[in-house]
């Protein structure tokens, strides 16, 4: 059977070879490509594909935006992420968001193929070189009496960052995300609270550092 793939990037030059890698195995093929993470949504609902490869940092939803409402809307779909960041933090929310596994961007060519199969098996994919570190870390975190590190800001809180960041306004952000523009304002209130920002400069500055966008 041959795996049927939605490819999520917001740059073409990226999905261009990472198609190529994929639609080269006889058993894999691309049928849907995204720019971002509302495109990705879209794709799916359209083609039903069985395996959706989605890049974390991409304008108006990133992958892990996207991957936690496919899970919802089509929990039979496979998921994995695909990221320049080699980042504990990112794999965890990749984790809690329904994905398989976590795919470096720069080993794509040597990783990508065996997680797509991986992926269908049901079985998790890590790249290798970060296995030893993540389960070190885990273990120093059980013998500090530490859990897995919890998210600074609540899912809503980070799609409405994400939007702040990109330069959207209130009344934007409200009609995109079909909430009031009062809703969205306090939203970004309690997010400079609680991340103790002053102003949109510098919540820019903090969604950079988080990877909800690029600079």
């Amino acid at each position: 059977m041959t795996v049927r793939i939605l490819l999520a990037d917001d740059h073409a030059l990226v999905r261009r070879g990472v198609r190529l890698i994929l639609d080269n195995e006889p058993d894999l093929t691309v049928v849907a490509e995204a720019g971002d993470g509302a495109e990705a949504i879209a794709a799916a609902r359209a083609e039903e594909p069985d395996l959706a490869i989605l890049d974390i940092a991409m304008p108006r939803l990133t992958g892990l935006q996207a991957a936690r409402e496919l899970s919802r809307i089509q929990p039979g779909l496979r998921i994995l992420m695909l990221t320049m960041y080699d980042n504990e933090q990112y794999f965890f929310e990749a984790l809690k968001a329904g994905a398989s596994g976590y795919v470096l961007k720069s080993v794509a060519d040597r990783d990508l193929v065996e997680a797509c199969r991986a992926a269908m098996r049901g079985e998790p994919f890590l790249y290798p070189g970060a296995i030893t570190s993540l389960i070190r870390d885990y273990l120093d975190r059980a013998r500090n009496g530490d859990g897995i590190p919890e998210r600074a800001i609540t899912p809503r809180e980070e799609e409405i960052l994400k939007l702040v960041a990109e330069g959207h306004s209130s009344k934007e952000i409200a009609d995109i995300l079909f909430i009031s523009a009062k809703t969205v304002e306090r939203h970004r209130a309690n997010l400079l609270q609680k991340l103790g920002l002053k102003d949109r400069l510098e919540l820019t500055r903090y969604a950079i550092r988080a990877g909800l966008i690029e600079p």
